[in-house]
């Protein structure tokens, strides 16, 4: 076995945060200071919005070097600071000789980054400006910075994805993770990624953050009750 990136997550003997403060007022953040975090080839949290998902996953691929608005451990674009302290806190456990390459992506910020990577381009880099949202984010994933080894962190990547798109970057995820040397972690309101074969499942909530199997999530539920019957919801906001 390939050694992982990041084998775990934990609070580092160098830092503190104020325990009073966000974010370790959000339960799933206080957890993961307090208990550490093990992952694994693929891990994917899912949950409310507020629950800190994309507050951690932003501070793990921080701690891991990768910049705050995406892009890799060697990109320094940034238009607003808006990020939190968190992974100042954090220590990343890597595995032995385990590849320090890595790339984050978040929905929010996507449109930033193409205008960086416009300004300075790969070899096989296309003009995402000039794709639409969901067509620019899977061609990126198609370029050499998702070959073989490294730390894939993603936010949201759905925000922008048809159907059938989630389904392909489902497909390609599950090269970057089991077949490939890669790590992905991500956090997602989608079903349809959550299903991704092999991956650790984590649902943060504000009890804290608890490993559950697909079929048991409360977003998987919650989508098949919808879609079995859509005035069961609408019924309470129209």
């Amino acid at each position: 076995m390939t050694p992982l990136p990041v084998r775990r997550v934990e609070q580092s003997e160098y830092a503190a945060l104020p325990q009073d403060q966000w974010p370790l007022t959000l339960a799933p953040i206080a957890q993961v200071l307090r208990e550490g975090l093990d992952l694994g080839r693929a891990t994917v949290l899912v949950g409310e919005n507020g629950t800190g998902k994309s507050t951690l996953v932003e501070a793990i691929a921080m701690a891991f070097g990768l910049n705050a608005e995406g892009g890799s451990t060697g990109a320094r674009h940034t238009t607003a600071a808006t990020e939190s302290p968190l992974h100042e806190a954090l220590r990343i456990v890597r595995g032995p000789g385990a590849s320090r390459w890595g790339y984050f992506l978040r929905a929010e910020t996507m449109h930033g980054l193409f205008t960086y990577l416009g300004e300075n381009p790969g070899g096989d880099d296309q003009p995402f400006h000039a794709l639409s949202h969901g067509e620019s984010f899977l061609a990126l994933l198609e370029t050499r910075r998702f070959r073989g080894d490294g730390f894939f962190v993603m936010d949201e990547p759905e925000a922008g994805l048809s159907f059938t798109a989630q389904l392909r970057l489902v497909g390609l995820l599950h090269d970057f993770a089991p077949r490939e040397a890669g790590q992905v972690l991500i956090a997602t309101h989608s079903p349809i990624l959550a299903s991704l074969p092999g991956a650790s499942l984590l649902e943060l909530s504000d009890s804290g953050i608890a490993r559950v199997e697909w079929e048991d999530l409360d977003l998987v539920d919650h989508y098949r009750r919808f879609l079995d019957g859509p005035e069961r919801y609408l019924r309470h906001i129209i």
